[in-house]
Parts: C-alpha cells; structure tokens; sequence
C-alpha cells in the first residue's frame, strides 16, 4: 500500500498495545434508543469479552448472551471528543465475520451531531457488510428535506483481510477497496443540500447483531462472531493541514517495510526515532534510516536539520 505524496499520516491506531487505548478511543454503552435508530438486537459493552487487543488486532466480539434486557452482546467504539477532523484520507485493514443478522461497520460521524441531531450531522461509511454477502457498501447519509442516502458496492468476501478507505475533500468523497476506486460523489460546486460534509467527523468500528437492514439472525448463525481489525489510520493533505502539524520534513514511503528516506530542504545532521510512550529506539544521522530493528507500529521521528531547525514527523512501520 502506498500514499500519494499530497498525504501525511496525522493519526493512527496499530493496536499493538495490550488494552485498548483510552486516549483514542471511547466505548459505547448500551441498547441505545431504539436500538441505535436501526432496531439492534445487542448490547454494546466495554467487558474484555467483547472488544480487546491481542497479536496486534483489535478484536469486536459478537456474543449470544443475555444482558442488558438483550440477547446478544458486541462492542462499539468511537473517538467523539477524543479525536476529529475535516478532509483527508481515512483508511483501517480489517476482516468481518459473515453470517445471518451480523452487520460490521467502520464510519463516521459528524461531530456536531449532539447539536444538529442525525442525519443532519452527515454520516461516512467506509465500509458497511451484512449476513453472508459477497459485497461490501460504501455510503453516505445527510438531510435533504428528511433522511437521504446514496453510495455504491463491490464485491469482496469480507471474511479475508481487505484494506477499506475513502479519500474526502472539499469536493468529493471516493471510496477504495485495497486501493481501487469503486464509488465517488460530488460535495462541492453543484452538491445539493450536502454541507454536512464539510465539517469535522469522528470514527466508529463496531459490529451490530439484527436491525432493520440484515434482520434477525437464524440457527445458521455462528457465535462468537469476531471482527479483527489491523489498523486504523488517518492521512490528511499537507495544504489542510494546522501551521503546528506541517513539518518541514517528509518522509517516504510511509508506510514504511525496511528503510525509511528523510527528504528536506537542508542535510539531516540528527534524528531520534522514539515510540508513542517517548521511548528512545533508534538514532544517527543519516537521510536514510534501516527499520529493521522495529516491530511494526507508529512511530515519531525527531530531525536536527542542519540549518538548526528542528522537525517532528510520524510514520507507520509494516
């Protein structure tokens, strides 16, 4: 997988800490009100039983048990008031679990969703899979004079990994399956009532049991049903990005396998290579940087340049 040079990485999530991260992410609780507007059949929950990490994946456990006044139990997580932006390129590697009345979901939300309400928030579903389909959905929801939905599908069996994105603009909104485009759709000049989409959303991953779109599940239905999701990532242009998040450095490519490439304007005179718990890893001074020592993850790289301005950047090691 690759990144168009426009794109830097902003925000991530590998899921290679032992406990989901508290300050990325938030549990929904709950039956919600009328099951989550879709007449759900579960109870989201923060027990480890149903949402954990483990080898580098985040696990969404479906479970057929009673709590709550429900009959079933899975996880949703999101990072409303934790983590939000407007624009950019949005992506997670992740496979689902098929079967009748199990619904996964990775998506989007307005962030003003507690003023406006839905669908007048706007809604981004990156990706969408139902019961046993070879087919995943691609879609997106706003207001025009009620609730208004347009998107497309591809075929994919969504029980293998697959890298599922949307590239979001101030003009469109394209969705990729493993990095080819299968929908796209005006935002901009010419849109009719869609300026939902242009204001800050936030992520959501979980994985539903029953609801209006796939119904119940049937005795064909297999328990515990597990969504396992690789990463998370969020890229954004370096022309939408804050004065505090440019940096004058770029590094590439990015993902990274084996050797990362430092491109600046002036020599490399140092760099420190530390984790997201400010660990020292690796140091030097050179434009090119072997990564083999480095399991896969994020990372910060901190550069002395050598006209004497400093540079921070980040990077995802595969």
């Amino acid at each position: 997988m690759s990144v168009s040079a426009q794109y830097s990485l902003v925000w991530a999530d590998e899921f290679d800490a032992p406990t989901l991260d508290g300050s990325k992410w938030m549990y929904e609780i709950g039956t919600g009100s009328g099951g989550w507007g879709n007449n759900e059949l579960q109870y989201y929950s923060g027990s480890q039983n149903n949402v954990f990490l483990d080898t580098g994946y985040l696990h969404i456990v479906a479970l057929e048990q009673s709590f709550g006044g429900a009959n079933f139990t899975s996880g949703r997580i999101k990072t409303q008031d934790l983590y939000d932006f407007q624009y950019g390129k949005i992506e997670a590697r992740l496979k689902v679990p098929s079967g009748q009345g199990l619904w996964s979901a990775f998506w989007m939300l307005g962030s003003n969703i507690t003023t406006v309400s839905w669908p007048q928030c706007g809604e981004i579903d990156v990706m969408e899979h139902v019961n046993n389909e070879l087919i995943v959905h691609g879609t997106h929801h706003y207001n025009y004079f009620g609730h208004t939905y347009d998107g497309g599908q591809v075929f994919a069996d969504a029980s293998e990994f697959h890298e599922y994105s949307i590239e979001w603009t101030p003009n469109e909104i394209i969705w990729f399956l493993d990095g080819v485009e299968y929908f796209q759709t005006n935002i901009g000049t010419g849109a009719t009532s869609k300026e939902e989409f242009h204001e800050p959303f936030f992520l959501l991953l979980n994985m539903a049991v029953g609801g209006n779109w796939p119904g119940s599940p049937d005795l064909t239905t297999t328990f515990p049903a597990t969504m396992m999701v690789d990463y998370v990532r969020v890229y954004q242009e370096i022309n939408n990005l804050s004065e505090e998040t440019i940096s004058s450095i770029a590094l590439f490519p990015n993902p990274v396998t084996d050797v990362l490439s430092i491109d600046a304007d002036t020599g490399v005179e140092a760099y420190t290579i530390t984790n997201l718990q400010g660990e020292e890893l690796l140091f030097g001074n050179s434009s090119t940087i072997d990564l083999n020592e480095l399991i896969p993850g994020m990372y910060l790289i901190n550069v002395e340049l050598s006209d004497g301005t400093l540079s921070t950047a980040s990077f995802v090691k595969d």
